[in-house]
């Protein structure tokens, strides 16, 4: 399976996730000699529909244990655990125990509004606006 072929169900899945009721993440962001580093903490059970990435990309399993979409399909991995992401990717990710999670990114940016410009594609239906913050906040946050 192609990540091209996994984009069109991580679609999919995503219409049906913003049906449900959605939680803000704990997200760290870091910036540094060209890099920017993204660090999201997931509860169990949170399922986590990335945006769509324009640049290549390191995204880690830090701690925790995910299942999540690869160019091979599904996959459940244990962390300390590194993927290569390509442009054009968008990653389902479900949290099987707490897990915390980051991507590297190449950037010039120094601020979180110019490095979601420059590396992700705009989605005006996401649930999560800059900086990972929920547009709408209906439900409990988690702290």
């Amino acid at each position: 399976m192609t990540e091209v072929a996994i984009q069109e169900p991580v679609t999919a899945l995503k219409a049906e996730v913003l049906k449900l009721p959605q939680i803000e993440l704990p997200t760290t962001h870091t910036f540094h000699g060209g890099m920017y580093c993204r660090q999201v903490w997931r509860p169990a059970g949170a399922v986590i529909i990335g945006k769509v990435h324009k640049k290549e990309h390191f995204y880690m399993v830090v701690a925790g244990t995910v299942s999540v979409t690869t160019d091979e399909g599904v996959i459940t991995i244990t962390g300390p655990h590194l993927l290569c992401s390509k442009p054009g990717t968008r990653r389902a990710v479900y949290a099987e125990t707490d897990a915390l999670c980051m991507t590297i990114h190449r950037t010039d940016a120094d601020d979180v509004e110019t490095a979601e410009t420059d590396l992700v594609e705009d989605e005006p239906d996401s649930a999560f606006g800059i900086g990972n913050v929920l547009k709408q906040k209906p439900y409990e946050v988690l702290t």
